[in-house]
């Protein structure tokens, strides 16, 4: 059944808190509305029959605010993190999650605040690198997840790799896909160019506008165009303008120079990595040229990464795991069948 996003905006719960220590210049107290995407948005999504799992993270303005998060699995081998980024949600892993649980291994995919069904802020202001990664930071933690293998795609990257650098005694390997870090360095160490003619222009068109195709976006840096049922799931957690201040904010937060605000706490991160000696896998696509270079800096920075499988998964864009997630699977699980047997 295909699910009617648009009726969603006539039963949206929204949550304003008043109050609350947002401040605006000047000390003058601020409110900020809070939206929660309705369940009915999410009935009969294609391919999507997990149960979903609630958890509330604090934050020292905001309040509580609640994530969501797929838990599929027992964690016999170990919890493998699943982290998307801009402007999809966790249905993005869908097809990883059944594979992944059934080799042993827990799997947890959460949304980021803004995103799928965790609350979001309607501000675009108050998004800020530090508070992505703070709110997963406060998630690994609320779980006491350890023994964790982190997948990252797009933001998943930044976000997921500025935690593990945080807190690297409960990260296990990482398996990175079509993803990045930035760092203003040149090469091997960075990327040339960058930000370079693809993401550039998408900063500016995300800082400039007041509404985000969604499903359009996810179409376009695909290879071959997903079916429209699949569209209108991605469109599902916003069914509106309101519900798309984080789609729209964290695509500007990408730090595009040494002095970009972010860009002192990426280059922290890569300290860390530097001296990465757990596994560290990569398995891009053949199709994402605003992603394709950092598989090489991983590669040639990471020590991790001299002994791990790196692969190039064939007809795919950007969403690797929405065009080729059978492949990504299979290749995900072989990696941890890997790590298994050098226990």
């Amino acid at each position: 059944m295909r699910v009617h996003v648009a009726a969603c905006k006539y039963f949206r719960e929204m949550r304003i808190l008043m109050g609350k220590d947002i401040r605006k210049d000047g000390g003058v107290m601020a409110q900020s509305a809070i939206l929660r995407t309705p369940e009915q948005c999410f009935a009969n999504l294609p391919g999507f029959s997990f149960a979903p799992h609630y958890v509330e993270v604090p934050d020292a303005h905001l309040g509580p605010l609640r994530m969501h998060y797929l838990d599929e699995g027992d964690a016999r081998h170990g919890t493998v993190l699943m982290l998307h980024g801009e402007p999809s949600w966790s249905y993005l892993y869908r097809k990883l999650i059944g594979p992944v649980a059934d080799a042993g291994w827990r799997a947890v995919v959460p949304d980021h605040v803004g995103f799928g069904r965790s609350d979001k802020p309607t501000d675009r202001s108050l998004f800020t690198a530090d508070r992505f990664v703070a709110w997963m930071r406060t998630f690994v933690e609320s779980l006491d997840l350890t023994d964790i293998v982190l997948v990252c795609q797009d933001w998943g990257g930044p976000i997921g790799l500025r935690v593990l650098s945080e807190m690297p005694d409960r990260f296990r390997a990482v398996f990175a896909t079509n993803t990045l870090l930035p760092n203003a360095e040149p090469p091997p160490r960075g990327v040339g160019d960058w930000p370079g003619p693809i993401v550039e222009p998408w900063i500016a068109h995300c800082r400039d506008s007041d509404d985000l195709a969604v499903s359009e976006v996810i179409a376009a840096t695909c290879v071959s165009r997903p079916d429209p049922a699949v569209l209108a799931a991605y469109d599902a957690p916003f069914p509106d303008a309101a519900h798309k201040a984080a789609a729209l904010a964290i695509t500007t937060l990408i730090p595009v120079d040494a002095a970009a605000t972010g860009m002192a706490e990426n280059r922290a991160a890569w300290k860390v990595l530097d001296q990465w000696q757990k596994p560290f896998a990569t398995a891009f696509s053949d199709g994402d040229p605003a992603t394709a270079d950092w598989q090489s800096v991983f590669r040639h920075r990471v020590p991790g990464a001299a002994d791990a499988p790196h692969v190039t998964i064939r007809n795919a864009g950007h969403f690797v795991q929405e065009e080729q997630g059978e492949a990504l699977a299979d290749t995900l699980v072989a990696f941890l069948d890997g790590l298994n047997d050098g226990q």
